[in-house]
């Protein structure tokens, strides 16, 4: 699945060709993409065509594209909220150009800069979605994600955390959520409301970097500990953005339909068997819920089991 700095390089790559353009109209073919919203395709359809698109903007790993209201100049108050599920692509493409294969929606722009374009939704396993949703105040009053200035977020997303990139990100609230959390370090990273953008391949990553065992409970790790976390939580997203995120197959590519090369600078995840760049003993993988975590049991010690 798509983590921050794929959803990010995503969001990068729209925001110079759809920010300020009208909406020539939207073909919606699969409306299996529509999931998320509140109406069938002709509705997706109608309430976007003429409409005028404010910013690419994301949070963890969803992304939303604002709208101007239709009359008036007032703050918007809709957006096109968008999640890339498994294996969703946001694909540029020239307009009037041949259907992508598992094209889902397509929306012809006509920006006042770059003239007429298409976005097209593309998904293979169909677990992505796109909903035109109304925007809310975000409660501490900063802005609702990367890319977008207002402060709010889409209703579906309002639950989502922020990430570690964020700004407004608060690294005395990560800190006081995990010394309440007794579950394993690993889980409480996957958990969206906790800290956002962060999945199976980012948490394996970290957790390496910062020499942690994954099933530690979260509340047992000291302060100093949380803060190296953190601090590798930052350096592998931003290293994996500087590389394009990563991509193990045609299923993750940039708007240009471009992969990612971070999969070249895994240390851990997805490396069973071979030897630690650390240490030297082998990677090691374990069956968590329904993924695997990756790690190398001689540079990230398991926790003691409490005894009674």
């Amino acid at each position: 699945m798509p983590e921050l700095p794929e959803v990010e390089v995503v969001r990068a790559g729209l925001a110079p060709a759809v920010t300020g353009a009208l909406v020539l109209g939207v073909t919606a073919t699969d409306e299996r993409a529509l999931t998320r919203h509140l109406g069938d395709g002709a509705d997706f359809e109608t309430r976007l065509t003429g409409r005028v698109v404010s910013a690419a903007a994301r949070r963890g790993k969803f992304l939303w594209l604002p709208l101007q209201p239709r009359v008036g100049d007032g703050p918007a108050e809709e957006a096109v909220v968008g999640h890339l599920g498994m294996s969703g692509q946001m694909l540029l493409r020239p307009p009037g150009a041949a259907p992508e294969r598992h094209e889902r929606v397509r929306f012809d722009l006509a920006h006042p800069v770059h003239g007429e374009l298409s976005v097209v939704f593309a998904d293979q396993r169909t677990f992505g979605s796109l909903a035109i949703d109304s925007l809310v105040t975000t409660p501490d009053g900063a802005p609702g994600g990367y890319g977008w200035g207002e402060a709010s977020v889409p209703s579906q997303v309002a639950h989502i955390a922020r990430d570690p990139l964020d700004p407004a990100f608060s690294d005395v609230g990560f800190r006081r959520a995990l010394a309440r959390k007794e579950s394993a370090i690993k889980r409480v990273l996957l958990d969206q409301t906790v800290v956002s953008g962060v999945g199976n391949i980012y948490a394996d990553e970290s957790l390496w970097a910062a020499r942690i065992h994954p099933e530690t409970s979260a509340r047992a790790l000291s302060t100093r500990a949380v803060n190296r976390l953190l601090a590798e939580v930052r350096h592998v997203l931003d290293k994996a953005l500087a590389e394009g995120g990563t991509s193990f197959d045609a299923q993750y590519v940039n708007v240009n339909g471009q992969a990612g090369y971070f999969a070249h600078s895994l240390n851990a995840y997805g490396r069973t068997g071979e030897p630690c760049p650390r240490c030297g003993r082998p990677i090691v993988r374990v069956s968590f819920t329904n993924r695997s975590s990756h790690f190398c049991a001689h540079c990230q010690r398991a926790p003691r089991h409490r005894t009674t």
